[in-house]
């Protein structure tokens, strides 16, 4: 009982299942407990357990470890030790490389060799031991010439950088550093490994002199780029591979000219080192948070367009770590951001006078609203196009500019294809504003679940004409002879993950003329496209819950009510609504929509058809 109260309150829960309570309870009792002790668990191994195994930096998650009193190596320590290897365990991780390393810290950390640890000594040496940095979540700023390690398993024989001897066991763990690939064993990361690629250089004077970055080994038996030959990688560290343009050669092929680098395949969308120098320190734009970089500048190489990346890491069910890790593998680690630390502000403002760049954003359509705004509030003095890789499910903005609607790393590659388009930021600011709202997503989805099936059952909105009224540029929507019980506001022919509730339209006849305020005649609705950078808004009027299935399979089409540049919704009572998916109760109200501002898009080309029925 105590057991579950402890998880309820820990876990901020209101019910936690008995089933899954008695289980957890047994995996925390240890084999070597007496029988005195056999009904009870140690509540600090719980809560080390779970500290390591949430988000959180290192700095907090040992200190969470730490009892008030001294630790004696013999008890307390142990039973850390343990629950860190059944966290690691649990993560996947072969625990047989980590146990003597966690064992050679806990001896090496009693500095004054008193028998006990402190608390000073525990933190002290566990940030500087990079496999338990590793387990418990490295979430440091990274510093130039320092690895940004993770734990990965190979499938293929893989040698060790320091040792040079090759990683054991059935899964082959050991540590890899997500920006040069530089790989070691666990216990050999804390023997001074050589740096990390260089991201930047320490003088102006070296401006422009493009050199390979060469990291040893593990060349995955590739063709040298000098010799043409193959380089054999089974017996040993053998080979090198530049870390900027991704050439291989032996090692008696290394100091072969060419010696310039010409950063690879992807020269167009990368900062090279030697394009960043550091400056003395200036004041940044006010509006956006001080920035990660702001003692360098960046001397642009000509007739290249370097690539602002944003990623969201929690965007589709955390496929952003990995795009993460591998834009920061494939571009200079300066050029990528991670959104949940700092947010936007540090990368606009490193790239603020750049005159000649593109944003790629990773993550959702609430993502994408996020990075338009903070571009519109940034007052740039040259506002840069923007993509879009969209992560997890829904992406409608995505679908529209034919990135499609999941994650897919390969079209960062097609970037110079891009076509350049103009879309409105009008509900894109609106989806920004209310995330911060509600940020629990599956609440919500819940929750608007809740509404749809409620919904179909009782039709509460059966007489939604009695309980709004619709004003479109001072004309009133006559909704009179409409049975609705929903109304939709449209800036993007994308809705819920790929609903098209506006339709395809009829050819029109209206040819280059201007295109009025506010549009409202049935007949010139019919003809009427969508346009994503016409500055216009469509509304549409819903049957009932059950007609979305239809028009998602494009069996029909909502009704088109109007095509207007403002629009005012008074409403007469509470009722639900929601923005992107994200839904909410709103009592009576005003709702007045403008126009705001329009950004640079980058569009997709255009998908070719393949097959003898030209099927996509």
């Amino acid at each position: 009982h105590g057991f579950r109260l402890f998880l309820k309150t820990y876990l901020e829960v209101e019910d936690f299942p008995a089933d899954l309570c008695q289980r957890l309870f047994r995996s925390f009792q240890t084999s070597d407990q007496t029988s005195e002790f056999l009904s009870l668990v140690f509540l600090k191994d719980v809560s080390c357990y779970f500290s390591l195994l949430e988000d959180g930096q290192p700095r907090d998650k040992l200190e969470c470890d730490f009892v008030k009193s001294p630790l004696s190596r013999r008890q307390e320590v142990d039973r850390i030790i343990a629950q860190m290897m059944h966290a690691a365990d649990y993560l996947g991780w072969d625990v047989s490389e980590l146990r003597p390393v966690l064992k050679d810290m806990m001896t090496a950390i009693d500095s004054d060799s008193s028998g006990t640890v402190s608390l000073d000594e525990w933190v002290e040496g566990g940030m500087n031991n990079v496999p338990l940095l590793v387990l418990l979540g490295l979430k440091m700023t990274q510093k130039d010439g320092q690895h940004l390690w993770r734990m990965k398993h190979f499938n293929k024989p893989v040698y060790c950088n320091v040792c040079q001897n090759m990683l054991l066991g059935l899964r082959k763990q050991g540590l890899c550093c997500t920006c040069c690939k530089y790989t070691v064993h666990g216990r050999c990361a804390n023997r001074n490994p050589d740096p990390c690629t260089r991201t930047y250089v320490m003088s102006k004077k070296d401006i422009g002199v493009s050199t390979h970055d060469w990291v040893s080994g593990n060349c995955d038996s590739g063709k040298c780029d000098r010799c043409q030959k193959k380089i054999k990688s089974l017996h040993g560290l053998t080979g090198k591979r530049c870390v900027w343009c991704h050439t291989l050669r032996h090692d008696e092929c290394v100091n072969q000219e060419p010696s310039e680098c010409n950063c690879g395949p992807l020269r167009d969308h990368i900062l090279p080192p030697w394009a960043i120098y550091p400056v003395i320190k200036v004041a940044c734009f006010r509006r956006l948070p001080r920035p990660r970089f702001h003692f360098h500048n960046i001397n642009p190489v000509p007739n290249t367009h370097p690539l602002l990346v944003f990623v969201n890491p929690k965007s589709g069910g955390k496929q952003g770590e990995r795009v993460l890790r591998k834009f920061q593998y494939l571009l200079n680690p300066r050029q990528v951001y991670n959104l949940s630390s700092g947010g936007p502000g540090p990368g606009l403002c490193f790239f603020r006078d750049l005159q000649d760049y593109r944003i790629l954003v990773c993550g959702g359509d609430g993502t994408v609203g996020w990075i338009l705004d903070a571009i519109d509030k940034a007052s740039l003095p040259v506002r840069p196009p923007v993509a879009v890789l969209p992560l997890g499910t829904g992406n409608d903005l995505a679908r529209c500019l034919r990135w499609g609607g999941g994650e897919n790393t390969r079209k960062c590659r097609r970037l110079k294809a891009c076509e350049l388009c103009t879309v409105s930021l009008l509900i894109m600011c609106s989806w920004f504003v209310f995330m911060f709202k509600s940020p629990c997503r599956m609440k919500n989805k819940l929750w608007y679940f809740e509404f749809a099936t409620s919904e179909t059952i009782s039709a509460s909105c059966k007489k939604l004409k009695e309980c709004l009224t619709i004003e479109c540029c001072g004309v009133q929507l006559d909704l009179s002879n409409l049975s609705l019980e929903g109304i939709a506001v449209l800036n993007i022919p994308s809705m819920h993950g790929g609903s098209n509730l506006w339709g395809e339209a009829k050819k029109s006849d209206r040819g280059g003329q201007d295109l009025p305020e506010v549009i409202v005649d049935p007949e010139e609705l019919k003809v009427s496209p969508q346009d994503l950078s016409d500055k216009r808004l469509e509304v549409v009027g819903l049957e009932g819950a059950m007609e979305m299935g239809q028009i998602y399979t494009g069996l029909k089409s909502a009704v088109r009510l109007a095509k207007t540049s403002q629009i005012t919704i008074r409403t007469k009572k509470p009722l639900p609504m929601q923005i992107d998916g994200e839904p909410w109760m709103q009592p009576p109200c005003t709702i007045h929509i403008t126009h705001k501002n329009q950004a640079s898009m980058l569009m997709a080309p255009q998908s070719k058809s393949s097959g003898f029925f030209n099927l996509k």
